[in-house]
């Protein structure tokens, strides 16, 4: 209990910090929003103009620090994100919801198949060490893990769809259908996805291959899994819940900020492949100078680590007992 109570602090401590410096960035940095916006438009406006659009914007720069930071808190706490000026006049709450969707889908399923196969690869290469399998998938996948996103994207595209005429050129569906919960739209939505997800899989799957084989055969050195092959257990059975079960841990802490970063997005994937998540959006909100939605979706990516983290830790002390032992 102690090790969860910790936890929690330490949660919300990171939480408050980075709450505190999503707020201070923008504020430090030179221009403004509205600034930014007559920029984009190529306008010239009054004093009393230029203040206006500041306040539809959500900066009110006639109060105090202290005043704008606890205001701010509360729109924080109340999912008030301000307007975005990419999307304009839509609110950064309802850009973000157009993205979000998308990108889970994408980077988050290629994430979770990734460390899946990269931890059953190497759980298998360690306990089968020195074979065929040990020496040809790890070295492969580690090989082209070292090969940029884009990169393979571009030869994915070269071969799929120009060469094969397999799969579309990007996107995330065709422009001419309709948005909509049906198994003709998520059909068309998986094919437009696949290249873009055998892209993030194949580049990312080397790592959890390697740091899964290593942890692994140091585990298969400790005593209790050589206590349990003398009492004569299955091989299936101590391979994964002897030496897998405590291998993995490590790879948790690593796996929950892998989940956490996908609200990022892939941005070079999804530049190339023109797919509509949050990482081409966080793109476009650094061009247009666009402040409160780099915030929203810097403050988004934050709190997903955290509690990607949060949660392997919780995991990590029901699966190991010394966890809670050390308390």
């Amino acid at each position: 209990m102690t090790y969860l109570i910790r936890r929690l602090e330490f949660f919300a401590i990171t939480l408050w910090a980075a709450l505190t410096m999503n707020f201070i960035i923008p504020r430090v940095m030179p221009g403004s929003p509205a600034e930014a916006m007559l920029v984009r438009f190529h306008g010239r406006a009054s004093p009393q103009t230029i203040r206006t659009i500041e306040i539809a914007l959500g900066f009110h720069t006639d109060e105090s620090l202290l005043q704008q930071y606890g205001e701010y808190l509360w729109n924080m706490a109340h999912l008030n994100l301000g307007t975005s000026l990419t999307f304009f006049p839509s609110s950064v709450g309802k850009a973000i919801m157009v993205g979000l969707p998308w990108t889970v889908g994408l980077v988050g399923l290629s994430t979770v198949i990734a460390f899946v196969l990269g931890t059953l690869v190497g759980m298998l290469s360690a306990w089968r060490r020195g074979g065929i399998l040990d020496g040809a998938l790890p070295t492969v996948f580690i090989m082209v893990s070292a090969f940029p996103y884009f990169w393979i994207a571009l030869v994915a595209i070269l071969i799929f769809s120009f060469t094969l005429n397999w799969f579309p050129l990007g996107f995330g569906y065709d422009l001419h259908q309709h948005i909509e919960l049906s198994w003709d739209f998520i059909g068309n939505a998986i094919w437009h996805g696949f290249l873009p997800a055998l892209t993030i899989v194949i580049t990312s799957i080397g790592g959890w291959i390697l740091t899964m084989r290593n942890t692994m055969i140091t585990t298969l050195a400790e005593d209790y899994v050589k206590m349990a092959r003398a009492k004569g257990l299955s091989p299936v059975r101590i391979m994964f819940m002897y030496a897998g079960r405590n291998a993995i841990l490590p790879n948790l802490t690593g796996f929950a900020m892998s989940l956490g970063f996908v609200i990022s997005g892939a941005i070079l994937v999804e530049i190339v492949f023109n797919y509509p998540g949050l990482g081409y959006m966080l793109l476009q909100a650094v061009n247009n100078e666009d402040f409160a939605l780099m915030q929203g979706l810097f403050l988004l990516i934050t709190v997903a680590v955290l509690v990607a983290v949060l949660l392997a830790d919780f995991l990590t002390a029901l699966l190991d007992p010394r966890t809670r032992a050390a308390d």
